[in-house]
């Protein structure tokens, strides 16, 4: 960690764009946040954080009202039009066209991340993968460099890495336990408690009780589907549910959102990488991957699109291609359901 570059670079510049990856959780929106304190620290006026996609999960639309966020809609003349003083930012993802609407051939000055990436390019990173979160990552940066740190950026940063490592039990290092003693201090405990228990909207609970109903399962692995949904955050609620299931060590849930299918995936097996299983899966159609116990992928209908209107047919050859793929993934055979 080379805080004090951060500082400097941030200190020679005019503007600071931060860039949320689709669909931002608080992982991403709290490292975001972050940043930019950082960014006003070392004398920067204006920053702005952008976001493409939908903030549709309840505890993500929680997180972004109750601690007063200012986010803007994704503009790709203000990353690509650039004056040289105007810094660019990718948190919690690091690559331009992943999991973004970056064109690749833009230039990105720094980078925070911590899921899986090869050769990220930018002129500051820290991409570290043993990190079970990114604002773990920035949390280090707020405190080495002594930046105020108020009942806002302190819950939000402490929020995130909970909700990141599901509770400090999923991908937690000591340096989330470090973060947190940090953070405790100055966050405000009811606004945490507001954050971890939104209500949830009746459309997540039709999508999970349609992953419950749609299971089938092979040994200690589970694959369900929740058919079409605007729900898409609800497919990792129904992963992290299923995943609970006595016998299952290993759950992945998908669904058609708009004109994608999305896929959300849990595992407490040691001998599964659910983020490798995913890409080796579907790294040919779209995009997918993670960390060795989460992970995610998002596939274009492509050849299902001439079914987009016809409801159950494409629900069903969709459900067929991708549990064949995810079955051939995991060299399970698919007679043996149960």
């Amino acid at each position: 960690m080379d805080a004090r570059a951060l500082f400097d670079l941030l200190g020679d510049s005019d503007t600071l764009t931060v860039v949320c990856h689709n669909n931002p959780d608080p992982d991403c929106l709290a490292s975001a946040l972050a940043l930019g304190r950082i960014a006003v620290a070392a004398g920067i006026d204006e920053y702005d954080i952008y976001y493409s996609g939908e903030i549709s999960h309840q505890q993500n639309r929680a997180f972004v009202n109750l601690l007063d966020i200012d986010l803007s809609r994704f503009d790709e003349a203000a990353v690509r039009d650039r004056d040289p003083g105007d810094l660019l930012a990718f948190v919690d993802h690091s690559k331009p066209g992943a999991n973004n609407e970056v064109p690749d051939d833009v230039a990105v000055d720094i980078v925070f991340d911590h899921h899986p990436a090869e050769d990220v390019q930018a002129r500051f990173v820290d991409h570290r993968e043993d990190v079970g979160a990114t604002a773990t990552i920035l949390t280090e940066y707020v405190r080495e460099l002594d930046v105020e740190v108020d009942e806002t950026l302190a819950t939000g940063l402490l929020f995130a890495i909970r909700r990141e490592t599901l509770g400090f039990l999923r991908g937690v290092t000591v340096e989330e336990y470090d973060a947190a003693a940090y953070l405790h201090e100055c966050v405000d405990e009811d606004l945490l408690h507001r954050l971890s228990v939104p209500s949830i909207s009746s459309a997540t609970v039709d999508a999970i009780a349609d992953a419950i109903a749609n299971r089938s399962v092979t040994g200690s692995l589970l694959v369900s589907h929740v058919g079409r949904t605007s729900e898409r955050d609800a497919l990792p609620q129904a992963a992290d549910y299923l995943a609970t299931l006595e016998g299952v060590d290993t759950a992945i849930v998908f669904g058609i959102v708009d004109d994608d299918i999305h896929l959300s995936a849990r595992t407490t097996d040691a001998r599964v990488n659910v983020g490798e299983v995913l890409e080796a899966a579907f790294d040919d159609v779209g995009s997918a991957g993670g960390h060795s116990e989460m992970a995610g992928g998002e596939i274009p209908l492509g050849i299902f699109a001439d079914y987009a209107d016809d409801g159950p047919p494409l629900v069903d050859i969709v459900e067929r291609v991708v549990t064949h793929r995810l079955y051939d993934a995991l060299n399970v055979d698919e007679e043996d359901d149960r």
